[in-house]
């Protein structure tokens, strides 16, 4: 019998996970959290089998919060669930510490057999994410610069080619204007690029695109 920790800024998608979970024989208690600061607060005082954990929520992101959560339990398997498609943050996350990545479309169908793999012990990599990990990766030294940003780096890579101001990319991570600003500037840097202009270009060049 499972217990399993959910947390995602938005009702209701919990309310649809829950759904899907507790439909399942298997899974003996399920509990919520809005946000990853919550969800850590959380692990602190219960013990769970699994933490599904959306990557994207304001303020201490996904990766973060996997980060802080593996520091406190690093044998707490942690599930993400994501709306990006595998390719963007699969590799990423798996290299903090995620045990599987999981899009919330494929979350209907995958979920239960994601969480039984987990609790085995094993990761859960989708057939799609094994035929992209077995076809993209590359040596070290041929991958591209965008693999070298910092998570929040990236994360503000992807919200300024997305078409957000810096205004509104503060506000979707809950940092400063002035903050993202810093962000934006070590990301040029690292992508060797002078302007908004030339990052777009090269989002669409790498299918870093929303």
């Amino acid at each position: 019998m499972y217990r399993i920790l959910i947390a995602d800024d938005h009702p209701i998608v919990r309310r649809g996970l829950r759904q899907i979970l507790e439909e399942n024989r298997t899974v003996l208690s399920v509990e919520e959290a809005g946000t990853g600061q919550e969800a850590i607060e959380i692990v602190k005082r219960r013990r769970f089998d699994v933490v599904l954990l959306d990557i994207s929520m304001p303020g201490m992101s996904g990766l973060e919060a996997l980060s802080e959560i593996k520091k406190l339990n690093p044998g707490l398997p942690v599930l993400i669930l994501s709306i990006y498609p595998e390719e963007d943050y699969a590799v990423r996350a798996l290299k903090a510490g995620a045990s599987g990545y999981l899009t919330k479309k494929s979350a209907p169908d995958e979920l239960i057999t994601a969480i039984k793999k987990l609790c085995r012990g094993e990761r859960y990599i989708s057939p799609s994410l094994a035929e992209f990990l077995a076809t993209h990766l590359t040596e070290e030294n041929e991958r591209p610069l965008h693999e070298s940003l910092s998570n929040r780096e990236y994360q503000v890579m992807r919200l300024i080619t997305s078409g957000k101001s810096l205004k509104e990319a503060a506000a979707v991570m809950s940092l400063s204007p002035k903050t993202i600003s810093t962000f934006r500037t070590r990301v040029l840097q690292k992508l060797n690029l002078k302007s908004n202009a030339e990052l777009i270009q090269y989002a669409m060049k790498h299918d870093l695109m929303e």
